[in-house]
């Protein structure tokens, strides 16, 4: 298609081990998962995940290729704590650096704006400064308050999910929520966009809002079309999380023997075999119930 147009397995040429990896969407909701399942199809190891978690957390880690995660949170919405996620980390497995919401946002402000630091009251008087003894304190030169230093974070690249592109790069989101994939993208040396479907540029506002317009071109290194990118998080409004699929995935953690049946069964082949697999698991369980 031209442009900055890109197949799926061009993503491990922009993702290397010992990156720093931004990952856009929030919790179980649009979600480049498509990227993600590329990941780990990889021989990528040893990064950085930077994100309003969700199950790309779990997955990276249950395929051992996490070092360190920068995070607000790790949850899978409906399911409050990813079980991979949580494995990994009482387990010591991964290293963590755990802001309060707030100070993400502020972390990734400061990455987006060329800045070394953002401050801010988040996470002032609470234990984050406990589990984060590097995080100092900033008095302001204005007057007698004192905020959080919150350092910026420059991912490497950052992978995002969004409904529609052009080939150029401008992202559109269609749902109810931009989360906070415009920081990511301008925070980051590169970036690449997965959307549901790329279309010409002037299609972009022919019947939607400008304001939707949320990535521009200039942040963009690549754009990948991959219908159901965001499976099995949401992405509103084509579709929404597939609420079965994320038990079974959930439940299949929960011993190695379900695990490695899930990874055989859906983790081991491309994404359309990802994808026909998970067709059939509904089949399945379809018949089961009726």
């Amino acid at each position: 298609m031209g442009g900055k147009s890109m197949t799926l397995d061009g993503v491990t040429e922009y993702v290397r081990s010992g990156m720093t990896v931004g990952i856009g969407g929030w919790g179980s909701r649009r979600k480049p998962m498509a990227m993600v399942r590329e990941l780990l199809r990889s021989d990528v190891e040893d990064l950085t995940l930077v994100t309003f978690g969700g199950p790309e957390v779990g997955l990276l880690c249950a395929a051992g290729k996490v070092r360190r995660v920068i995070y607000g949170f790790v949850s899978l919405d409906t399911i409050p704590l990813d079980p991979h996620f949580r494995a990994a980390r009482e387990g010591g497995r991964v290293e963590t650096t755990e802001y309060d919401e707030g100070m993400f946002v502020a972390a990734l402000r400061a990455g987006a704006n060329r800045l070394s630091f953002l401050p801010t009251r988040a996470g002032l008087e609470s234990d984050v400064l406990l589990m984060n003894p590097e995080l100092k304190t900033v008095a302001s030169p204005y007057d007698d308050d004192v905020y959080i230093a919150v350092p910026a974070v420059r991912p490497d690249v950052s992978l995002l999910h969004l409904n529609r592109s052009d080939t150029l790069g401008n992202g559109q989101f269609l749902g109810p929520d931009p989360y906070f994939d415009d920081l990511f993208a301008m925070a980051s040396g590169k970036t690449l966009l997965s959307v549901e479907k790329i279309v010409d540029t002037e299609d972009l506002t022919a019947t939607e809002r400008s304001t939707s317009l949320l990535i521009s071109r200039m942040f963009v290194n690549g754009v990948i079309e991959a219908p159901n990118g965001a499976h099995f998080t949401s992405c509103d409004p084509d579709y929404g999380r597939d609420e079965a699929f994320q038990r079974h995935y959930a439940q299949s953690a929960q011993d190695e023997v379900s695990w490695k049946q899930f990874r055989e069964t859906f983790l081991t082949g491309d994404e359309a075999s990802y994808h026909e697999a998970v067709r059939a698991f509904h089949r399945a369980t379809e018949k089961e119930s009726a």
